[in-house]
């Protein structure tokens, strides 16, 4: 299989890497590589600044499927894609706090919404203006997402589309950037008494509203708190922005979930890709590499699985003929309707966060086998208003504890594999 780009794409890799250049100056090339997995705290004013001037670009939501219309941004190729996600990793330009609306909500309303939500909600997230968080995890429903306890009453208009709206109340926990979202999507159980994957409903709700809805932080070992709960007491959702037929929130759910890895991948990948040159470089440095034999060799590995997780992953890209993983919409497979074995492709996201989950955290175990015990020392500049501070390869080996578990854990992964892909039989619940 050929990996490599369409000779024309040359040139939009020239037009990205000269508007990266230009663009990223002043504070935005300050907050440069900020803003990652582990550190989505930092920098969110600028970031949120830089993401209206990459929407007024044009380069947010290059992969949507543009068959119900453009919505202020460019179109592109699967090639350009992969792209521009390369030169803006490559440049080290901040991370994106607009991902989750351009890279989860914008496909699902493509796939799912109607014309109004689409023209209402998806222009917005294109100018890099309304950014969003996921409404998915609970206390006791992480991993095991159908049993979500979250509820959402509904007043007024009763059936079909009549207006109205849904009072939610309930906890979800683990969302990335509800300080700074204007909504969330949030799976809820419309109805009263269902269990399961049956009775809910996936819901748009207005993240601004006082007293109704309260975001904790969650501080973590790493010192950090990029993760929140967010508790809705009567949060008020209009009916007309429930996204699918009330009751069938879990066939939604399910086609976002397989738009979660796409092109984005590739950015995490090269982003792994600078982890482990600083690693390889501290053990060049230290002497560690020529003493230790073995430490050498896994490093070396290191580097071929991350080689072999980016074929991979372009394979899979090629495969499903887009971005955004479109093939796996409302298969529903694996989570209470399998009937036989399934496609490759209904499996690759779950193969692709097994791969990088295991990488990612080895990693971090070798950023602390190479600093031997210095490792384990803070930093002597710390001050009374910062007195755990860590440095990048410390924070990598704390937060890649949890690499493993969050996104849905290894052993989910290998359930989804074994009952999508294989055809195999659910595990017997106790």
């Amino acid at each position: 299989m050929d990996f490599g780009v369409e000779g024309g794409d040359e040139a939009f890799r020239e037009e990205a890497r000269t508007w990266l250049r230009t663009h990223l100056v002043g504070d935005f090339a300050a907050a440069a590589r900020q803003g990652g997995p582990g550190s989505e705290h930092e920098a969110t004013d600028v970031r949120r600044a830089w993401e209206r001037e990459l929407g007024a670009a044009g380069w947010i939501g290059m992969g949507w499927d543009r068959t119900h219309g453009a919505y202020g941004n460019r179109a592109a190729s699967l090639t350009q894609q992969v792209v521009w996600a390369e030169e803006y990793a490559r440049a080290g330009a901040p991370g994106r706090v607009g991902h989750i609306g351009e890279n989860l909500l914008a496909p699902t309303l493509l796939a799912y919404g109607t014309p109004a939500q689409r023209d209402r909600f998806l222009p917005p997230v294109a100018r890099g203006e309304e950014l969003w968080c996921q409404g998915y995890s609970e206390p006791g429903a992480g991993s095991d997402l159908a049993a979500v306890r979250t509820s959402a009453v509904r007043d007024g208009g009763e059936g079909g589309d009549g207006g109205g709206t849904y009072r939610v109340t309930g906890q979800k926990i683990w969302t990335s950037l509800a300080r700074e979202a204007d909504w969330c999507f949030v799976l809820a159980r419309t109805e009263a008494g269902s269990r399961r994957h049956r009775g809910l409903s996936f819901l748009l709700v207005p993240m601004d509203q006082p007293g109704r809805i309260e975001v904790r932080p969650i501080r973590q070992m790493s010192g950090t708190a990029e993760f929140n709960e967010v508790f809705f007491d009567g949060a008020l959702a209009r009916a007309e922005h429930r996204v699918g037929e009330e009751g069938e929130g879990w066939r939604v759910a399910m086609g976002l979930l397989a738009v979660e890895r796409g092109v984005s991948t590739l950015v995490q990948q090269i982003g792994f890709a600078a982890e482990l040159a600083e690693v390889v470089g501290l053990a060049l440095r230290t002497g560690a590499a020529g003493a230790d034999a073995v430490l050498r060799e896994q490093l070396v590995r290191s580097w071929a699985e991350l080689h072999a997780m980016r074929c991979n992953a372009l394979r899979t890209l090629g495969r499903n003929g887009d971005g955004n993983g479109r093939a796996g919409h409302g298969s529903g497979k694996g989570h209470g309707h399998a009937h036989g074995p399934g496609t490759e492709a209904e499996g690759a996201p779950s193969v692709a966060k097994l791969l990088w989950g295991g990488w990612h955290q080895r990693l971090g175990e070798l950023a602390v086998r190479v600093r031997g015990a210095a490792g384990a020392l803070g930093p002597y500049d710390w001050t009374p208003e910062r007195p755990y501070a860590l440095d990048p390869l410390q924070r990598l080996f704390l937060f890649t504890r949890a690499d493993t578990l969050y996104g849905g854990s290894d052993e989910v992964q290998r359930n989804i594999i074994a009952q999508r892909v294989l055809g195999l039989p659910k595990e017997p619940r106790a």
